[in-house]
């Protein structure tokens, strides 16, 4: 039996309410998951919160609650608010669960009795917004401030835990040299190679001035560095859910500040255990809103009350094509501004793909009666049939989808759409109907506008589930019951994208149009 697909995001810091950077990581993992899924494979799609450390027992104090209770209810918005944006993670794992403490604790036991972990003195600069030791080479290059919140740095001295990190170093470099995508994009991979090439040192994995946090394996004084806490959380939930077969995960999406982390200190964990490394780590760019850096104080920072506007107006799916077309997968931020967003909800959805599917089905209630016409005759001459340009498209959308290019993806699956526009303009089936010599011509040319919008819907399915589930309605297919139905909810892509599946004489039904266009005022 193959192993499942396992894919993660981030667990999420409790610190802050959700907000766009949480929703686009793990709406980029959903619309991974379910291409895989639709694609025959089992998946497991693990997201969660991670809970403990300093700033989150700051927040507590500030609020006049415990650390427990403020978890438990910023962790409920977590899960609400993935939950709204119709987001199909298969867990939600929680740092401070049970199931995750006792089985990170058991592993950094296991650290300390290699000899991986010993007790040491820490003396050096601490980034207090990101809970992060940093280096005397990096504060000093970030003229001693945050690269992340641009805050002083502060200078530290304690009694701390150390992780042998830097004895992992050439064994680091070789991985990654001999697995060219095991950090992606490759400019990211490029800056962490030269990071590492400059020397690794050991690193600081406790604290002794904050309680919030698992103990320290046998001397309770200290707690669990949160940040080593939270990489566990990638081996621990597959334990908590017995099944072991899905490590090592195949991707971890994560946000290009919290690289470092995943590229080098968890790998080099994972050496230390024992385990088998992860497949690639993947860390996107950030978003800005409307060309600025977002803010709170200027007002555009995209809050989940944000998102919920966009939905209100245009739709859930209008804004999962946004974020996975429009997002910062490589090495560059990405904008979110209105006018983006109409310009994009009105060309592709509203213009191509809604327009499309009405103006098809319309024509075929119109001059076939509702039901699927019969296709082409065998005698029929017709050199310009669309079927024979789908293997390709199909392949490129399958090689960007294994590359987590969503953008080329969405665009090699709406470019089946926009093929079906350019085939109406050519072939004028308005014109053919009035002419009864026609009729056989008309037939296939309205045959195989359906079929090729069905193969766009499967697709697009992974980005537009609920627009597309309505076309297979239309189009009498019965794909999301089947994946409802099935062992593990998959499908069968490879065998439902092939060319001829419409039966004629099936009743269709042209409905109302899947997206309204936006007219600015």
């Amino acid at each position: 039996m193959a192993k499942p697909f396992y894919i993660t995001t981030p667990i999420y810091y409790v610190n802050a309410r959700p907000h766009i950077g949480h929703v686009y990581t793990t709406t980029v993992a959903d619309v991974v998951a379910r291409y895989r899924r639709l694609s025959g494979e089992a998946v497991f799609f693990l997201t969660g919160t991670d809970e403990h450390g300093k700033k989150v027992a700051d927040a507590a104090r500030d609020r006049g609650v415990s650390p427990q209770e403020y978890v438990d209810q910023i962790a409920g918005e977590f899960e609400a608010a993935f939950a709204e944006m119709g987001l199909t993670n298969d867990d939600f794992i929680r740092t401070t669960q049970p199931r995750h403490q006792q089985r990170a604790a058991a592993a950094i036991q296991q650290l300390v009795d290699q000899g991986d972990v010993y007790l040491g003195e820490y003396e050096g600069w601490y980034d207090q917004g990101q809970e992060e030791y940093v280096t005397e080479t990096n504060a000093r290059d970030a003229d001693y401030k945050s690269v992340i919140s641009g805050k002083p740095l502060v200078k530290v001295k304690e009694a701390s835990y150390f992780f042998k990190l830097s004895r992992f170093q050439d064994e680091l470099l070789a991985h990654i040299d001999a697995n060219p995508g095991f950090i992606q994009p490759e400019a990211r991979r490029n800056e962490v190679v030269s990071r590492v090439k400059a020397g690794l040192n050991d690193i600081a994995i406790s604290r002794s001035t904050e309680p919030w946090g698992i103990p320290m394996p046998g001397d309770p004084s200290h707690s669990v560095y949160v940040w080593i806490d939270a990489l566990l959380n990638y081996a621990t939930a597959p334990e908590a859910n017995e099944r072991p077969e899905l490590w090592p995960a195949d991707v971890h999406l994560v946000g290009k500040e919290i690289l470092w982390f995943h590229a080098v200190i968890w790998p080099a964990m994972l050496m230390a255990l024992g385990r088998p490394l992860f497949g690639k780590v993947h860390a996107h760019s950030f978003w800005v809103s409307e060309g600025r850096k977002m803010s709170k104080s200027l007002g555009n920072f995209v809050d989940l009350d944000a998102l919920r506007g966009y939905v209100d107006r245009f739709g859930l799916d209008a804004v999962r094509w946004y974020l996975a077309t429009q997002g910062p997968m490589g090495a560059t931020d990405a904008d979110f501004a209105e006018a983006k967003f109409i310009e994009v909800y009105n060309n592709d959805l509203a213009n191509t793909l809604g327009n499309c599917v009405s103006r098809v089905l319309k024509m075929i209630g119109k001059y076939f009666d509702g039901q699927t016409p019969l296709g082409w005759p065998e005698e029929a001459d017709e050199p310009d049939r669309l079927y024979g340009q789908f293997e390709s498209w199909a392949e490129n959308y399958r090689v960007a989808m294994s590359r987590l290019d969503l953008a080329a993806a969405a665009r090699y699956a709406m470019g089946v759409v926009e093929a079906v526009d350019g085939y109406i303009e050519r072939t004028q089936p308005f014109k053919l109907a009035k002419d009864d010599n026609q009729r056989g011509r008309l037939s296939g040319v309205l045959y195989d506008c359906a079929e090729a919008l069905r193969i766009a819907s499967l697709l697009l399915w992974p980005f537009l589930p609920t627009a597309c589930e309505e076309v297979w309605r239309r189009l009498a297919q019965d794909y999301a019951g089947f994946m409802a139905n099935a062992p593990d909810h998959t499908g069968d892509l490879g065998g439902w994208a092939v060319w001829g599946q419409l039966q004629p004489g099936t009743p269709l039904d042209a409905g109302p149009p899947l997206f309204q266009r936006h007219v600015v005022a």
